[in-house]
């Protein structure tokens, strides 16, 4: 399953900005993959905190063999030491049973938070262990695909739109000035420069002062 937007989001952004409408053509249709199940894309983005891409698919890839689905029964039935046994860390092992623990308690409302706003998720979201407000902003578009969200904690994003507007530096008051420009679409946005940031269109450079490292993304 892939993000869903459609021509109209496009279209829009593209009306609202002529750098971006440039991207958008050069590039065209992006397809990002999204997993609609909640419960497992938290466990899934614990998962890849502070760890390469590849070691979070390896680990993930190792829990769905061995449980089939990954929810809070199986979380619970494997207990910690089993956890690790994947190749995760103890305290993401606690975190991910904290997180199943309270999913089956009831008090982490797995249906009722599809109802709340944005804010209100990020707040939810990052009251748990193990998850930040980072996390949070991308559970909300890769697994809820709310519409709405570009990340000012993602380093890769404030790439992409340094590249895009040619500044030195994004600052939180620049931000701002394009959040509200492309506002409602900002996720279809943030799949942009996502995708400029990685090098799609390779006459396009990072006009950051060198030295800086600034190409990677968060990881809490």
């Amino acid at each position: 399953m892939y993000f869903l937007y459609d021509e109209s989001a496009i279209e829009y952004l593209k009306q609202k900005d002529k750098r971006l409408a440039e991207v958008i053509d050069k590039i065209g249709k992006i397809e990002r993959e999204v997993d609609s199940d909640l419960f497992s894309s938290v466990v899934h983005h614990i998962i890849g905190q502070q760890i390469s891409t590849k070691a979070q698919a390896t680990i993930w890839q190792r829990m769905q063999d061995d449980f089939g689905v990954v929810n809070a029964d199986a979380i619970l039935a494997a207990g910690t030491d089993r956890l690790q046994s994947f190749g995760m860390t103890f305290k993401k092992a606690e975190y991910i049973t904290d997180f199943a623990v309270k999913v089956k308690s009831g008090t982490f409302d797995l249906q009722g938070i599809w109802n709340k706003s944005d804010d209100e998720v990020i707040t939810e979201l990052s009251g748990l262990k193990g998850i930040g407000v980072w996390t949070a902003e991308m559970i909300l578009l890769f697994c809820m695909q709310r519409p709405n969200v570009l990340s000012y904690g993602d380093l890769a994003i404030l790439r992409g739109m340094r590249m895009v507007y040619h500044h030195r530096k994004i600052d939180r008051k620049l931000f701002e000035k394009y959040r509200r420009r492309l506002s409602p679409y900002c996720s279809v946005a943030s799949l942009y420069f996502w995708a400029v940031a990685g090098g799609a269109i390779p006459e396009m450079k990072d006009y950051a002062p060198k030295g800086r490292n600034n190409d990677k993304r968060r990881k809490n």
